[in-house]
């Protein structure tokens, strides 16, 4: 039998194997678990990377590879975990509700949101979401742990254009035959559970006994499945609810369905018949709208919230955002004026360390809080102040006789990452400050059951500005995306309840927008990259989505929050 060279990440070795030898039967031999670095944990193997590109465990080697086994404690260990247990809820779902369509419609900081919906729609063309009951609840959530329990086997089957986009429409699962079709593609794979197919955009673990931590918890009009948290994969992450989220997230499932896309499908479809810029016109004329509303509850509180904190996690727009709030309150007969947190930073050597001894400048601590809170009370009572500057090069405040005074329709808008923490403000009226929330909040998937990720919708618009305006190399962009999110769960998402307004930046047409830029750009990452599997996942998501010609991108507004990524921006 002819035999093939593998060298093993996981115990530094080389081994000598049979051709077409499955990454399970190896995994076996050399790996059944993996440690987590952090807790110490040993974690089944769920999945691999071949050449940093992700397979599953079923993956036959026919040459030479580089294999490294991966559990839920990788990115795409976990990321394979939620798709595979996304399957399970739809084989239950279609068990027991046969004449309903599970819609897996975006993700809470607990999990994803789930609603299931009547298959046949009312007067207005909407599918009718079905309320369930605890019974009902407590009863989807026994028959997937009977499914886990049964150690069900994922099947992957590759299947013509034809056959894929037949068998979609007859499962009630139009959105799907719909993106399929849009594709032009020959053939997809397709996985089978049972009698069951879903596509997805990465691969399953072997079997349904691989899923054991999971819930189900009654969210709004659905509910919210939870896998393990993060780090601690022996129970899921904590339920929050979070209303003023959902009720953005939920608002811009209504914008999507203003505009008549209600998936990916359509949005390819909404492209390739050339209505790209009557699109485009739609959403930004929405994007004001908004834009008006929080200006017009700034306006009602001015007498007395006269100071506007706008937060928000990296590439959600908030420098655009708040420009163009400021636009729309001028309109109302205030005087915004910009407060750059910035320039509160504390000397260098007075800034906090993290737990590596690093200085930790997103600590809220890194901040000049007494100065702050000092000169906001000043300005509050009709004092005139002197603005400190800081000089990043030398790590030292300085004061160059700025001065600032707020007249009688003043209004002062401060943007930065602990914007709505209240400790920032401790020594401040609350009711003197109005907060805004600002992110990119997609809840666009791809169809009935694949979303699609916020955080890769901000990853994907910070790879196209970075590469822009600071120079900074796709890899780059991706190996610190880690540690920007790690801040942002630490000092931002914490604390975007207690927003007033929350404006979510997200474009139905930037997806197609983005692709446009960041293909290139993705696809120049080498194959020896650390950050190469993260670039196949990206190419692999942005395939299916039709990019925006040249002549489409030039009819975006200079105002769109977009030309804060793509360039081009007239604020």
């Amino acid at each position: 039998m002819e035999e093939t060279r593998i060298f093993c990440e996981n115990d530094k070795d080389y081994h000598k194997v049979p051709i077409g030898t499955h990454l399970q039967e190896l995994s076996d031999q050399w790996c059944r678990t993996v440690t987590d670095e952090k807790t110490g944990d040993s974690l089944p193997v769920i999945a691999a990377l071949v050449d940093h590109t992700l397979k599953e465990l079923e993956f036959p080697v026919m040459m030479p590879h580089k294999v490294e086994f991966i559990g839920y404690n990788h990115p795409d260990g976990r990321r394979t975990y939620i798709r595979s247990l996304c399957f399970v809820l739809q084989h239950t779902i279609r068990d027991l509700y046969p004449d309903k369509t599970l819609f897996i419609e975006y993700s809470l900081p607990s999990g994803l949101y789930c609603e299931i919906k009547e298959t046949c729609c009312d007067t207005d063309n909407i599918m009718p979401v079905h309320f369930l009951t605890d019974e009902e609840l407590d009863r989807i959530k026994e028959r997937m742990q009977e499914i886990v329990a049964a150690d069900l086997h994922f099947h992957k089957v590759k299947m013509t254009a034809g056959e894929a986009g037949k068998l979609f429409s007859e499962n009630n699962q139009p959105d799907k035959a719909e993106l399929l079709d849009s594709l032009g593609k020959f053939n997809y794979s397709v996985y089978f559970l049972g009698g069951d197919a879903d596509t997805f955009y990465g691969p399953l673990v072997p079997s349904t006994g691989y899923l054991k931590i999971f819930d189900i918890v009654g969210f709004n009009n659905g509910f919210c499945l939870q896998f393990p948290e993060e780090g601690k994969t022996g129970k899921v992450t904590p339920m929050k609810r979070q209303s003023k989220l959902a009720a953005t997230l939920q608002e811009y499932s209504d914008w999507c369905a203003i505009t008549g896309v209600k998936g990916v499908g359509t949005l390819n479809k909404t492209i390739s018949e050339g209505n790209a810029v009557q699109l485009i016109n739609l959403a930004e004329a929405l994007h004001e709208r908004k834009y008006a509303d929080i200006a017009d509850k700034i306006y009602e509180k001015r007498d007395r919230a006269r100071i506007i904190m706008i937060a928000g996690p990296s590439s959600s727009g908030k420098t655009s955002s708040s420009k163009r709030l400021a636009i729309q309150c001028k309109v109302l007969g205030m005087n915004p004026k910009v407060i750059e947190l910035d320039n509160y930073f504390v000397d260098r050597e007075k800034t906090p360390k993290d737990e590596n001894g690093e200085y930790d400048f997103e600590s809220l601590h890194a901040m000049d809080l007494d100065l702050l809170n000092t000169q906001l009370n000043d300005l509050l009572a009709g004092k005139t102040v002197e603005m400190p500057r800081f000089n990043f090069k030398e790590g030292k405040s300085y004061f160059d006789g700025n001065l600032m005074h707020l007249d009688e329709n003043d209004i002062l808008i401060m943007e930065g990452i602990h914007a709505l923490n209240p400790e920032m403000t401790s020594a401040v009226d609350n009711s003197r400050i109005f907060r805004v929330y600002a992110s990119a909040l997609t809840s666009l998937s791809l169809d009935e059951n694949n979303n699609i990720s916020t955080s890769d919708n901000r990853l994907l618009r910070r790879i196209v500005r970075d590469n822009r305006v600071r120079g900074v190399t796709p890899e780059d962009t991706i190996m610190r995306w880690h540690s920007v999110r790690r801040g942002e769960n630490r000092n931002i998402f914490p604390f975007q309840e207690n927003a007033d307004a929350a404006f979510n930046s997200a474009l139905i047409f930037e997806l197609p927008l983005l692709k446009y830029y960041a293909e290139p750009l993705l696809r120049r990452i080498a194959p020896n990259s650390p950050a190469f599997t993260e670039a196949v996942r990206l190419l692999k998501f942005l395939d299916y989505i039709i990019a925006l010609s040249p002549n489409e991108i030039a009819a975006i507004p200079p105002t769109s929050i977009m030309r804060e990524f793509i360039g081009g921006q007239m604020l």
